[in-house]
């Protein structure tokens, strides 16, 4: 190659003429060549592209018997399927991901109770996988093949020496305090097998499942979401010894907003927000309440409250979309039977809304310290939305989730910096952090509170964290460690 020629004559001169030789060469290398040059010969020197060994690190750690390890995955985790036929309703594999309009997802709500009846669809597997993506199976893998964990259910005596771990499966359709329940269902099962009413686990949370933990080891199986006291008990506490959360979106993440006003991009089709709507975690993972999630094109914060039903109402959003108004009334047998239903979807969904602002309260509300103080890891390398901005055009008000979207700018609004914020691309480092400030020297607010800790941040998306070899290295440190 006419580069590395150039190259080997200018090593044979001296002082500039080297410098000089050795610029013109490396200009003349094409820069994707340049560039696997570096990598390779960067590579071949140990700087990049190495990975910690993982079963010779945590060998010695074989020996123990720590205590079995639950598994909580986030929204979309679980594969769903109908219990009286074992179709697969979620994600319906490659086809479903291609052919399906999700419509199967949406649960059936009782107009009078606006209580989501039970349909008939269970959790039956973890969505470890799809064609090349890989959501948990990594992990799972990293725990068995570097951990020595054997996957088990509940209901298998254990035996000594035994090094356990179990996957708890929930419909994350559901209300995240009826998986709450289950979850302290699931772990008295395990008690039962181990023979140890006392028993603790530890807990590896990803995402919405770390609200899910959070909650039962403040709060136990008891429902408080019907009211505005949140007094912490920590009734779960007892159960676990270590809580890892894994990009929990511990102050709710904009995804969510976007999610109930647009519907939710999946493979090459979209569950639309008729859908969304009827599923009340979506409504519980929305930003805080302490969060300015709302600014003008000036950048000046909006005072608008994300879980009032008339702000959805007024924007027409979510249900209030006439596109969705329509589509739910065409859906129907009779426009009247439209009509109704779309009357439950608006009640249900300020039901919700109620619910969810009072979920996220009763997460960062102050306590005694004397709970569990969880363990948290999660992205900080990806600018990830943090705040909407309203565009009035015309008579409409729009919402832009990204700086690229305002078609009017104001000169001189850094809308990067002012939209964006460091995070894995759907929760916020500051999320993450129970914050509604990033700059770690501003006082957290007296209202929020999350006492961890320690916390560890990856370069790495909100799907693959569960993948991350750095995620795993110390996902297993904190697992087997006895100086903890």
């Amino acid at each position: 190659m006419p580069g590395f020629g150039a190259m080997r004559v200018g090593l044979m001169t001296t002082g500039a003429a080297i410098t000089s030789a050795i610029e013109i060469a490396i200009r003349a290398v094409p820069a994707t060549v340049l560039c696997i040059l570096l990598v390779s010969l960067s590579t071949a020197c140990g700087t990049i592209g190495s990975r910690p060994d993982l079963p010779r690190l945590y060998a010695g750690a074989r020996a123990g018997e720590p205590p079995p390890v639950v598994v909580v995955h986030g929204i979309y985790g679980s594969k769903l399927r109908r219990s009286s036929d074992g179709v697969e309703v979620w994600p319906g594999g490659l086809r479903g991901l291609v052919f399906s309009d999700f419509s199967e997802l949406a649960l059936d709500i009782d107009p009078d109770t606006l209580q989501a009846r039970d349909d008939g669809v269970e959790p039956y597997a973890i969505f470890d996988r799809i064609g090349s993506s890989d959501f948990y199976g990594e992990l799972l893998r990293t725990m068995e093949q570097a951990g020595g964990y054997r996957r088990t259910k509940p209901g298998q005596s254990a035996r000594p020496g035994d090094r356990r771990y179990y996957l708890f499966l929930y419909d994350w359709r559901r209300d995240n305090i009826e998986s709450v329940q289950r979850l302290h269902d699931f772990i008295e099962r395990i008690r039962k097998d181990y023979g140890r009413p006392d028993l603790r686990v530890d807990i590896v949370a990803h995402s919405n499942g770390g609200l899910i933990a959070r909650y039962y080891a403040r709060y136990g199986t008891v429902d408080l979401l019907d009211g505005n006291e949140f007094p912490v008990t920590h009734a779960g506490a007892g159960s676990i010894r270590r809580l890892i959360l894994l990009g929990t979106p511990n102050f709710g993440s904009l995804e969510a907003v976007k999610s109930l006003i647009e519907g939710e991009r999946v493979g090459l089709r979209r569950i639309n927000q008729e859908v969304f709507a009827t599923t009340p975690t979506a409504y519980q993972i929305l930003p805080h309440a302490l969060n300015n999630w709302l600014i003008t094109p000036e950048g000046l914060p909006l005072d608008r409250d994300v879980f009032d039903i008339a702000i959805w109402r007024s924007f027409g959003w979510g249900v209030f979309d006439p596109k969705v108004r329509a589509r739910v009334t065409e859906a129907d047998t009779t426009a009247e039977a439209g009509r109704r239903h779309l009357q439950v979807l608006e009640r249900y969904a300020e039901k919700q809304l109620e619910r969810a602002r009072r979920f996220t309260w009763s997460l960062s509300v102050q306590d005694d310290g004397r709970g569990v103080k969880p363990i948290l890891l999660g992205g900080d390398c990806q600018l990830t939305p943090a705040r909407m901005v309203v565009e009035n055009i015309g008579e409409d008000s729009l919402l832009r989730l990204w700086p690229r979207d305002i078609q009017h700018p104001v000169a001189g609004i850094d809308y990067s910096r002012l939209m964006l914020e460091p995070g894995d691309g759907r929760v916020t480092k500051a999320s993450l952090l129970a914050r509604e400030n990033l700059d770690p020297t501003v006082p957290r607010h007296p209202w929020s509170s999350l006492q961890y800790d320690y916390v560890f941040f990856l370069c790495e998306d909100h799907e693959h964290l569960t993948g991350n070899v750095s995620f795993q290295d110390n996902l297993l440190h904190a697992l087997l460690s006895v100086d903890r």
